[in-house]
């Protein structure tokens, strides 16, 4: 069964040169994905201290939920959210509906509901 996976990239600004950084987390990620023939989903996020302007990040968590996504990968925790709060009320309603969320740089993954 292949898993569904959503992989979460975003920058902390707008600016032109965070740009090529954002860019480098999308090739880096749909290169991951692809060589992975039991993985099956891409998302992208955009930035934000707060969830709450970050649709992207919405959607994902939504189709989450939903059950569309069962396994979330990012680069780092202060990727997935910079607000403590947003970060851990957010992982707990996701491992709620068991879906993982794996933090590269801490080499974590959160662990299912069972």
């Amino acid at each position: 069964m292949k898993r569904k996976l959503a992989a979460y990239a975003r920058v902390s600004t707008d600016h032109e040169e965070q740009q090529s950084s954002y860019e480098a987390q999308v090739i880096y990620y749909t290169d991951y994905i692809r060589g992975r023939s039991d993985w099956e989903y891409a998302d992208e996020g955009i930035s934000g201290c707060s969830i709450k302007g970050r649709k992207g990040f919405q959607t994902m968590v939504e189709e989450a939920l939903a059950g569309k996504i069962n396994l979330i990968i990012t680069k780092s925790v202060s990727r997935f959210a910079r607000n403590t709060v947003d970060s851990l009320s957010t992982i707990r309603k996701l491992k709620e509906h068991n879906v993982e969320c794996y933090f590269e740089k801490e080499n974590t993954l959160t662990a299912k509901v069972q």
